[in-house]
């Protein structure tokens, strides 16, 4: 079982979401709250009583008293196991993106289908794949606009550098959105292949979450370049 916690200021949407995770008899909605602070205490609760935490955890942006890109920083920092999706929608990009940074595995979309949904959770508990690779890349796009070749860039790239050939082709095909599966029929590879290089390319590149890599592609301005 994956247990899932859902964090979202508005009830009924909490409740959508526990209605569509129930379809999955894989998932269980074992925790929700209505804030990040909540969130924080439900998790600190939990650990104290020796209860298991949440594997996932569907994160909305806009939320009083602690909103969920400063929720999902201090749960990544304090529960690095825990996988965060951000909930977002199309006018709230630039928030989506400060959750790259705090440690979010992905995006969803606030309307996404119930089979979308039960297969997003389970692809980032795997460590799978960027999820909803169309707003992702635009997400992307959108918090790093008109990258220049400066120090941070070239710093960047330098780390690009460090990668094999292979690991290099499988980070440029994970910084457009392509899943494990895809990547392998891509390059002609095996699943547990591509699997090995994306774990490699996150050591050298320092990051733990896959997404990250999009966004040091991004950032280093390596979309429009070919090794």
């Amino acid at each position: 079982m994956i247990d899932v916690m859902i964090v979202d200021d508005q009830q009924p949407i909490r409740m959508g979401f526990s209605l569509m995770i129930a379809k999955d008899h894989t998932l269980c909605m074992t925790s929700q709250a209505e804030n990040g602070q909540d969130a924080l205490d439900v998790l600190a609760a939990l650990q104290s009583h020796g209860q298991r935490l949440p594997d996932v955890i569907l994160m909305d942006v806009r939320m009083p008293v602690m909103d969920g890109l400063d929720a999902t920083s201090k749960i990544k920092r304090l529960y690095p196991q825990i996988h965060v999706l951000v909930l977002t929608t199309y006018d709230e990009d630039s928030y989506a993106f400060g959750g790259l940074s705090a440690g979010a595995s992905g995006f969803l979309l606030k309307d996404v289908r119930t089979g979308d949904l039960c297969r997003a959770i389970h692809s980032v508990y795997a460590g799978d794949a960027i999820l909803t690779p169309r707003i992702t890349k635009e997400v992307i796009r959108r918090g790093v606009p008109n990258v220049s070749v400066n120090a941070e860039a070239l710093a960047i790239r330098s780390k690009f550098d460090s990668l094999g050939p292979r690991e290099f082709e499988v980070s440029a095909l994970v910084s457009e959105g392509l899943t494990n599966a895809e990547i392998a029929e891509r390059l002609g590879m095996q699943l547990e292949a591509v699997k090995k290089a994306v774990s490699r390319s996150l050591a050298k590149l320092g990051v733990r979450e896959r997404v990250n890599i999009a966004v040091l592609w991004y950032k280093a301005g390596m979309s429009n370049l070919q090794k």
